[in-house]
């Protein structure tokens, strides 16, 4: 209850407030009015004086408006403010007072006195316009009529934002623009500040008016519904305009834009009344045009919506035709005049698209006039000379782009075609700035995220159209190229637009793509692929296969319209062939083949169409009969017909021609022609006029007159009407029809007829496909523009001299290389390398003393250098023939001596850190810089800071100044770039590339390296040499796990250098010892590599001998570790032959030797690392240990123990062989156990031999041991007959013939070696005797020992014989003839003949010792013995005694 007085308070304070304001209104009115003397005196009337109507009525509001009860709201506006209007609507008034009272309508506007709920709200905004709309008032002087004209565009303005504009109508609105338009127009001349005000005015209007838009309900199925075509007919004009020049009431021509200008005399009264009612009744109707449909007076008046915005958008469109109805041609015109009012226009338009954009698609209204009427005026603007149109036009054309690119396919094509790449070509004369324009625009297009896509897809891979995308890439490419001529802003604006189309791929990798690799595609059969229909224009995973389909028959459509100009027959072949046109031909693919096809030669397709052949007569008909002819003129339709063949100079062919062409017009545009023959009689006719008319040899032309009288009575008897055959000739007059049309694709020129048929086909065409962020088509468009950007970016790159500049080359490098590498596109990759190879300056380098100043003074080649690594680090697996152009600036990087020294080490350092144990780090680091001093030729050193540290030392023989400061710098700098290179990370992720990859950059420096070999004149080439060779060593020892793609390669190329060698030097060092330690890296994991990888090491062996000299040691020490390391992976017998080899080289090297016999002992002993593949090579080197005079006896004495101890090995295996394997298998085994042990007692038997007599002697007694044979193997009989063969006899008879030669002098105390090897003859004769009794070959084994002991009774140690042999042999002759005699081998013979064993062995022995057969045989009479007696029995009486002279006599040799 007690809120109810603060209400009526707070009302009744509102109420005079608005009270006191519109007094304070009314006072200010009467203020101004009452200084001019008309309005200070009175009125007679009658006998009355009486006050000015004026007056009164304000004075009569003055004292109501404090009375009125009600709330302001339930009062009618028209009250308060129909005084005001009066005064504005008043002829009498001046412009002051006209100018207070709109003011004072102003305030009450902007004050929201009145909104939509006030009462009688729509009529009190209808007076508003009205009175406003109609201001009259008396001009005294040009100030105060401009302050009267802002203030009328102050309040039209005011009642579009007023909250009761709603309720306007849609004429009022209408009007309101129309007037402030006329405005505009009048304050031309007047000041420049009206001008901008009346401007600005108009753009907010604008604005204002079609923000509603997008809340207005689509009425316009009602407002279609009710068009009223009369008032389209009232209107009474074609192409006309509703400010058309004509002539006013008083007889003067107001403008040549309107009849309803603003009179200015300052005599005369100025008034925009009458015109404002003109604009009432029809203005904008009538500007719609013949071609635009009214709406009737019922809609205007209702409240406004689509209705008034598509009057006001269409009249805005029609401002742009009005320089050519006055007729006026743009380039007749001065710019001023050229540009004013569509310039305004444009900016007006922009303004709408910008602000209802996305709305326009849902009216088909507004769509339509941009569709037909905005676009085709765009086209003629665009080609304006004035810059700023032009840049208007690109502008709104963007924005349609950006919100309505679907409704708009066929028109943006035209645009982008017929505008912006003419103009952007010189060649089309086109001026510098309209060029800059134009290329501006298309930059700006192709920073839209899915513009160049959208080309792509929509125009490029669309048979009927042209390649928009392609076209503009290879516009941008050349236009960025400079020729002759330094960098313009033209150039750079051109990169700026390739860059921003390749990055905007850049970005979409890693989107979600469909199909973004390129797939090889064929056509199986023939379809009429120009019917086929995508069946979903908006899901990429339907369209991306389609258009790229579209794309591959498009492409194979250009070779065969190629073929087919050349010649027709062979075209059509390879069509066929290509499944583009069927195996029998029709006369429908053969027409739309001709229609559809472009580059065919016109002249070829005007002679088939015209040829009488009845094939090609309907080819004729299905080539008419793809053509949409319906509602064209005449003209246009043949106009149209004519610009796609060459029409025939034959009469007759060019009847058959007319003939399909007017059989085909008639059937679509019936409307004023009766029947065929009438087309045909009026196509002949307007042919005629054409050549009568456009031909200079024709003097006389036809006058109208004459065309209207050739052609009466041919509309079936009657005549034509006049106004069409006028019409018919003024459009010939005018506009040629071209009957030899252009050839080639170019860039055409927009012809009415062909706006008129891109209308047509644009409600025909396929969806335009609308693209999201995915790569679907990148790959097929990358690669058609590639090859010119990596040109145009390289050419602007090399001329550029700003660091800006740079950096975008860079950015587009870059992109490029990102997206070469998504899409696997080698080529590209490789030849972007190379392009970026040469800005390096690297390449071609200047003197050697100036290089590393150039280049770290040159800021380009730094950045080209860095951007080089860049993409070998990030898209090395893409990379193939680069490589080589990435090496060589490498390489050259190394001589300038600016590279880190871990290029090459830390890629296999590092890992062996933490691989291998400080026990078994290598002496010599085979992939380092820092590896063993080269033992040859002294070199230069190369490595980080090498050039400096030779600059900064003193050398003796040539002294070197200090470097400067300047060249310091320039060597940070140097080295600062190359860090940002990360050149290592190359070779020690190398790992990572793909393997194709990896073997090209491994063959990249192979090649180099050999190149270097070539030319090996100086230290720097031998460098080069050894850097490339220790760089493919780190990438070998780096992909261990696929070192089968590498491994042939570099064991060629390290094969290459080792037999190549002839004098030690550090490339052959970095060879051996790389070699090495390859195969001790990679023997743990590569086991079926494991012997190809040590059979390399032969090359170690193929080395001059000079150069193994001089590496011997480290060799030695490389093959001990790798031994050590690896002894169990090596299980080969040509492995562990090469290994063996290797260290028996080392046998007779001084220093190599103790390293050598170490790892052979590792092998060696207990028989741990000895198997059956590598016994015999290790005995052998054993031997070679044994004889070799290098170092002490002991070594040898060791080397035979060795030797002598691998006997226990035999035993192990044959065990392990009959547990583990078949029985045939471990008879196998016991054969090659036999033949292993006899090369055993072979070797002991050659190092019986030695000049040594410690080494000697051990010998004799190891093999002694030996020949005892293997515990629990019974060799075979005849393997002891071999052994006695060349073993024990080879030995005994090599030491005699020792004795008995010239070399016993080199022999000491060789008497005791001799009674050694008689021991051992007799001892181990002894011990077999029972199996070799049972021999068939015994006796002749038995003589041969007879032989050898009669020998030695004789032989003569210096001179004389030896006491020791003289009581030695008998002693060992008598125990063996008792052992003998004991086991029954010896036995008197009963069979006849003189040459029995026993006869045989008595006469040997009778030589030795003639008693001994009576000490053996004392009870026998060898003499007289009878055949058959005494057959081997041995008496009793001496029977007890052999058994104990033999065990005396085997005990005496035994201990001798």
């Amino acid at each position: 209850m007690e809120a109810e007085p603060k209400d009526y308070n707070a009302i009744h304070s509102s109420k005079a407030s608005l009270a006191c304001m519109i007094n304070s209104e009314i006072g200010a009115v009467l203020a101004v009015m009452r200084r001019n003397v008309r309005w200070g005196g009175r009125y007679m009337s009658d006998d009355d004086q009486l006050e000015h109507s004026l007056i009164q009525s304000l004075k009569v509001l003055r004292k109501q408006i404090f009375s009125w009860p009600q709330h302001w709201q339930t009062i009618n506006p028209a009250l308060y403010l129909q005084p005001f209007l009066d005064v504005i609507q008043s002829d009498e008034t001046g412009a002051p007072i006209t100018g207070v009272a709109l003011s004072s309508v102003y305030k009450i506007l902007t004050l929201d006195v009145i909104d939509q709920n006030t009462a009688n709200v729509k009529d009190a905004m209808h007076l508003i316009v009205d009175a406003v709309t109609s201001c009259r008032f008396e001009v005294t002087d040009s100030a105060s009529e401009e302050v009267v004209l802002t203030k009328i565009l102050q309040v039209l303005l005011a009642c579009m934002k007023s909250k009761a504009s709603v309720t306007l109508s849609n004429q009022h609105v209408c009007t309101i623009v129309n007037t402030c338009f006329r405005v505009v127009h009048q304050s031309e001349s007047k000041g420049e500040l009206l001008q901008r005000i009346a401007r600005h005015t108009m753009h907010e209007l604008v604005r204002c008016i079609f923000s509603y838009l997008p809340d207005v309900d689509d009425s316009e199925s009602a407002s279609t519904n009710g068009i009223n075509s009369s008032d389209e007919q009232s209107a009474g004009l074609k192409n006309g305009y509703a400010f058309a020049s004509r002539q006013s009431e008083n007889g003067t021509l107001n403008s040549e834009y309107d009849d309803q200008s603003l009179s200015t005399n300052p005599a005369s009264n100025a008034s925009i009344g009458p015109v404002a009612a003109g604009v009432d009744e029809d203005s904008f109707g009538a500007g719609i045009g013949s071609d635009t449909v009214s709406y009737d007076s019922r809609l205007m008046t209702e409240p406004f919506g689509i209705p008034c915005m598509v009057e006001i958008f269409h009249f805005l469109c029609s401002l742009l035709n009005i320089v050519e109805r006055v007729g006026l041609g743009f380039k007749s015109n001065t710019i001023a005049f050229d540009e004013d009012v569509p310039l305004f226009a444009l900016g007006l338009i922009n303004s709408v698209v910008e602000l209802i954009g996305p709305s326009i698609r849902h009216h088909p209204r507004l769509l339509s006039t941009i569709r037909e009427e905005l676009f085709q005026d765009m086209m003629k603007f665009g080609l304006s000379v004035s810059p700023l149109i032009l840049s208007m036009v690109c502008s709104i054309v963007l924005n349609l782009y950006h919100h309505l690119r679907s409704e708009l396919k066929l028109q943006l094509e035209a645009f982008f075609s017929c505008v912006i790449l003419r103009l952007a070509q010189s060649r089309y004369g086109a001026s510098y700035q309209q060029q800059e324009v134009a290329m501006e625009a298309l930059v700006d297009f192709c920073r839209q995220k899915t513009f160049v896509i959208e080309m792509y897809a929509n125009f490029d891979c669309d048979i009927s159209c042209s390649n928009v995308f392609e076209d503009i890439a290879n516009l941008l490419s050349k236009s960025a190229f400079p020729v002759n001529s330094p960098l313009s802003s033209m150039h750079l604006l051109a990169l700026d637009g390739l860059i921003a189309v390749i990055q905007g791929m850049a970005e979409r990798i890693g989107n979600e793509s469909v199909g973004s690799e390129q797939t090889l595609m064929n056509l199986d059969e023939y379809s009429p692929f120009w019917t086929v229909k995508c069946k979903n224009y908006s899901d990429p995973n339907h369209w991306a296969p389609f258009v790229r389909w579209r794309k591959y028959i498009k492409k194979r459509l250009m070779v065969g319209a190629d073929h087919f100009n050349h010649e027709p027959k062979k075209g059509l072949e390879f069509l066929q062939g290509a499944h583009l046109l069927p195996d029998k031909l029709d006369p429908q693919s053969v027409a739309c083949f001709l229609r559809y096809t472009a580059g065919l030669d016109k002249n070829l397709v005007g002679d088939f169409l015209g040829n009488h052949d009845e094939f090609w007569v309907q080819v004729l008909h299905e080539f008419a009969w793809t053509f949409d002819f319906q509602g064209m003129n005449l003209d246009t339709a043949l106009r149209l017909f004519l610009e796609t063949f060459r029409l025939p100079g034959e009469a007759q062919k060019i009847q058959r021609v007319l003939e399909a062409f007017s059989e085909r017009y008639y059937e679509q545009s019936p409307q004023i022609l009766v029947n065929k023959d009438a087309a045909l009689l009026l196509s002949y006719s307007i042919i005629l006029l054409n050549t009568d008319q456009h031909n200079v040899q024709v003097k006389k032309k036809m006058t109208e007159e004459d065309f209207i009288r050739n052609n009466r009575r041919i509309n079936g008897g009657n005549d034509l009407p006049r106004e069409y055959l006028a019409e018919l000739y003024h459009s010939i007059v005018k506009n040629e029809i071209r009957t030899i049309p252009k050839q080639g694709a170019g860039f055409p020129e927009m012809t009415p007829s062909r706006w008129i048929d891109l209308i047509h086909q644009s409600k025909k065409t396929a969806p335009f496909i609308v693209s999201d962020s995915g790569a679907y088509l990148d790959c097929d468009m990358f690669a058609i523009m590639s090859g010119p950007t990596i040109a145009a970016i390289s050419v602007v790159f090399d001329h550029a001299e700003d660091e800006e500049v740079y950096q975008t080359c860079i950015d587009g490098f870059l992109a490029v290389a990102k997206i070469a590498a998504c899409h696997h596109l080698i080529d590209v990759l490789d030849d972007l390398v190379v392009s970026l190879c040469k800005f390096t300056t690297l390449l071609n380098p200047p003197s050697f003393e100036d290089s590393l100043l150039l280049f770290g003074d040159d800021t380009k080649a730094g950045m080209a250098t860095v951007t080089v690594f860049t993409i070998a680090n990030n898209y090395g697996d893409y990379i193939r023939t680069g490589w080589r152009n990435i090496l060589d600036c490498i390489l050259r990087l190394h001589k300038l001596g600016v590279l880190p020294a871990r290029v090459a080490s830390d890629a296999t350092d590092e890992s062996e850190l933490s691989a291998e144990t400080e026990d078994h780090r290598p002496l010599t680091n085979s992939v380092s810089t820092a590896s063993l001093p080269s033992m040859g030729s002294s070199k230069k050193s190369f490595g980080l800071m090498g050039r400096f540290s030779q600059l900064l030392s003193f050398d003796t023989e040539e002294p070197k100044s200090q470097p400067s400061e300047e060249e310091l710098a320039a060597h940070q700098r140097s080295l600062e770039t190359i860090q940002k290179c990360h050149i290592d990370s190359i070779f020690a992720d190398s790992k990572f590339l793909q393997a194709e990859s990896l073997s090209q950059l491994a063959r990249a420096l192979i090649l180099a390296a050999e190149r270097a070999q070539k030319g090996n004149t100086s230290p720097e080439d031998e460098d080069t040499a050894v850097f490339c060779l220790e760089l493919l060593i780190a990438i070998t020892l780096n992909n261990r796990d696929r070192i089968v793609l590498l491994w042939q390669g570099v064991y060629e190329h390290i094969s290459n250098i080792v037999q190549s060698s002839v004098m030690p030097c550090t490339l052959v060092e970095k060879a051996v010892f790389g070699l090495l330690r390859i195969c001790q890296r990679l023997l743990p994991y590569k086991e079926n590599l494991a012997d190809e990888l040590l059979r390399s090491l032969q090359l170690v062996l193929k080395l001059d001998a000079r150069v193994a000299d001089v590496y011997c040691e480290q060799i030695t020490q490389e093959v001990s570790r790798l031994v050590k390391a690896n002894a169990s992976h090596v299980r080969s017998q040509i492995g562990w032959r090469t290994i063996i080899s290797l260290l028996s080289f080392t046998a007779r090297h001084p220093e190599a030797a103790e390293a050598g016999f170490d790892t052979l002992m590792f092998i060696m002993s207990d028989g741990a690392h000895l198997l059956p593949s590598n016994y015999v090579v290790c005995v052998d080197a054993s031997r070679q240990f044994a004889e070799s005079r290098v170092g002490e006896a002991e070594r040898s004495i060791q080397a035979l123990d060795l030797m002598a101890g691998s006997v226990d090995c035999f035993s192990r295996w044959d065990s392990e062989a009959k547990k583990t394997m078949g029985e045939e298998e471990a008879v196998r085994m016991c054969q090659d156990i036999g033949e292993m042990w006899l090369r055993l007692v072979q070797a002991l038997r050659k190092v019986c031999l030695d000049q040594r007599e410690e080494v000697r002697n051990h010998a004799v007694l190891l093999l002694q041991k030996c020949l005892r044979g293997v515990d629990g193997i019974n060799l075979p009989h005849d393997l002891w007959l071999q052994s006695f063969d060349v073993v024990i006899f080879t030995m005994v008879d090599d030491l005699l013939e020792i004795v008995q030669g010239q070399s016993q002098k080199n022999y000491r105390n060789v008497e005791g070696t001799l009674i050694l090897a008689l021991k051992l003859l007799s001892k181990v004769f002894l011990q077999l005797l029972p199996d070799l009794s049972q021999l068939t070959t015994f006796s002749k084994l038995w003589l041969g020992v007879l032989d050898r002991m009669e020998k030695y009774m004789e032989v003569k140690v210096r001179g004389r014989k030896s006491e020791k042999l003289q009581e030695l042999v008998p002693e060992l002759l008598k125990n063996t003839l008792l052992v003998m005699k004991t086991r029954g081998v010896l036995v008197q013979s009963s069979a006849s003949g003189g040459d029995s064993m026993w006869e045989l062995t008595w006469l040997h022995v009778k030589n030795i010792a003639p008693s001994l057969q009576s000490e053996v045989f004392p009870d026998q009479d060898l003499s007289h013995n009878k055949p058959g007696e005494g057959g081997g029995v041995v008496s009793d009486t001496v029977g007890s005694n052999p058994s104990t002279e033999t065990l005396s006599s085997e005990g005496a040799a035994g201990g001798s």
